[in-house]
C-alpha cells in the first residue's frame, strides 16, 4: 500500500516538473498564475478600448485573456504547455468568450505581434531583456505593454499599479 502511494506520488511530481516547470522553463516562465485580483488590474491599467486586439505571452489557465475580453478585446494567448492550453480554452467556453479569446499553442517568440494594440505578460528577469527587443521590433507605435511584476531592462513605464506596470511602444 505505502509502495503504491510512493510510486503515486512520484508521477504526480514527474508530471507536474515536466509539464509545469521544466518544459515551460526554457522558453519563459515557469505556471505562476497572477491572482484573480492582479488579472483585474492588468486588465484596468491596459486600459483596454472595445475592438482593440490584445496578447497575453504564456497566458497560463487563460484568466488575463478572458480579463482582457471581457473589457471588449479580441484577446489572444500564447501558451507552450498542451495541458495549460486545454484548460485556457475549457475557461473560455465556460465564460462564454468563443469567438472573443482564443488561446494558441505555440511558443509566443515565434508570434508576430504588429498587429497587437496590447501586450500583456508575467514573465521572468532572464526573460525581459529579450521580450524587450521583440516588443520594440513588431509593436506598432502607440502599443501598450503591462508586465506584472518583472520590468524591462530600458524601457521606461508609464504608469504603475502596485507591481503592475505599463509601457508604451514610442
Amino acid at each position: 500500500m505505502i509502495a503504491t502511494i510512493l510510486t503515486v506520488l512520484i508521477v504526480c511530481a514527474a508530471f507536474y516538473l515536466v509539464f509545469y516547470v521544466f518544459f515551460p522553463l526554457g522558453r519563459g516562465a515557469i505556471y505562476d498564475p497572477s491572482t484573480q485580483e492582479e488579472t483585474i488590474i492588468m486588465a484596468e491599467v491596459a486600459a483596454v478600448a472595445v475592438g482593440e486586439k490584445a496578447a497575453d505571452l504564456g497566458s497560463g489557465d487563460g484568466r488575463v485573456v478572458i480579463a482582457l475580453a471581457r473589457r471588449g478585446a479580441e484577446a489572444h494567448g500564447f501558451e507552450v504547455n498542451p495541458i495549460l492550453v486545454y484548460i485556457s480554452r475549457r475557461n473560455i467556453r465556460r465564460a462564454g468568450l468563443q469567438g472573443h479569446a482564443f488561446i494558441h499553442w505555440r511558443s509566443f517568440w515565434r508570434a508576430d505581434l504588429s498587429s497587437f494594440d496590447i501586450v500583456t505578460v508575467f514573465q521572468v528577469s532572464f526573460v525581459m531583456g529579450r521580450l524587450e527587443a521583440k516588443v520594440k521590433r513588431e509593436l506598432p507605435g502607440g502599443a501598450r505593454i503591462v508586465s506584472h511584476y518583472w520590468r524591462f531592462p530600458t524601457l521606461l513605464p508609464e504608469t504603475a499599479r502596485g507591481d503592475i506596470y505599463r509601457y508604451r511602444i514610442s
